[in-house]
């Protein structure tokens, strides 16, 4: 049994009957659920005005949870990261606490990267992702792995087209990659722009940076891409990573302009491999990533993985 500690650090919860639902499946499972003061509250959009939900986390700190685990995602974390209790939530990551989000959440993901070093988690939220009628089984035992400590890795299966852009091994003919001491980092493409050139930014070279969105039109997407590609911030890095990019429509302006456009200008802009078909974003399958740690990255034929044990 593992103690996890729900609260809400962004936007309000409006889906309340997923709210409890996931609390409800949660301790079926066995866990302790402690749910913060504040975890429904509401002020405008967000959970509980800006002092609030910096009290929040500082609860979700100091509760000594195996995982702190965030209710929802959606905004309000940038415009308070410089009130986050930072030495107290280095000090928790320390004694074991994991937090785990997405989203909005990897604002503060990269704020504790930048500012402490701290490791934290990328992955499910409590109502998008356990308070549905069915988990994803993929996601739920990623999870499990994470309480259990036994998380070492995530593999996924490359779509075709990335084959053809990857070095051969000679010898097995197949598409190969190996990287090795590379820093695990990113998250929602939208809040990483945000943060570029401020102080919570965390200036990763040579790193493994994993990216998803959702509700951005390709051409969005590109565009964001463009910054941090000018910002010098992609080039430095080992290896671009995506994750899925999804609840947007096309338009008849588009005229023939789709992510796939995107994934190719991207790669001929770069001597880094781009990867795609990460199962990461805003979707019911998604793996668990340690924002902030070491990893190693392997491809052979169509089969990539991401490892850290």
């Amino acid at each position: 049994m593992s103690h996890i500690y729900i609260y809400s650090p962004s936007s309000a919860v409006r889906d309340k009957v997923a709210f409890r639902l996931g609390v409800r499946r949660l301790r079926a499972l066995g866990h302790e659920v402690e749910i913060d003061e504040a975890a429904l509250s509401s002020h405008m959009r967000f959970a509980g005005d800006d002092a609030t939900r910096v009290a929040a986390i500082g609860r979700a700190a100091a509760s000594g949870a195996d995982v702190a685990l965030i209710s929802r995602g959606g905004y309000g974390l940038t415009r308070i990261l410089p009130a986050l209790p930072y030495r107290q939530l280095a000090k928790a990551i320390e004694k074991g606490t994991r937090f785990v989000g997405l989203s909005d959440f990897t604002a503060l993901q990269c704020a504790v990267l930048a500012r402490t070093g701290g490791v934290t988690w990328a992955g499910p939220a409590l109502g998008e992702d356990f308070g549905v009628d069915q988990p994803d089984e993929i996601m739920q035992a990623c999870f499990d792995d994470l309480l259990c400590g036994q998380g070492e890795g995530s593999g996924w299966r490359l779509p075709a087209s990335d084959v053809g852009k990857l070095p051969i091994h000679r010898e097995t003919g197949l598409a190969a990659l190996q990287l090795n001491k590379a820093t695990l980092w990113g998250g929602n493409l939208s809040v990483l722009c945000a943060l570029v050139g401020t102080p919570y930014w965390p200036s990763i070279k040579g790193g493994v940076l994993f990216l998803e969105d959702v509700n951005e039109h390709p051409y969005r997407i590109e565009r964001q891409l463009t910054q941090l590609l000018h910002a010098g911030v992609l080039g430095r890095q080992k290896a671009i990573v995506l994750g899925v990019f999804n609840r947007y429509k096309a338009v008849s302006h588009d005229r023939g302009f789709k992510l796939q456009t995107v994934v190719n200008w991207l790669r001929a802009q770069l001597k880094v491999p781009v990867l795609t078909g990460l199962p990461f974003g805003h979707v019911p399958t998604k793996v668990l990533l340690p924002v902030g740690e070491t990893v190693s990255l392997m491809v052979d034929g169509r089969d990539a993985l991401l490892y850290w044990g």
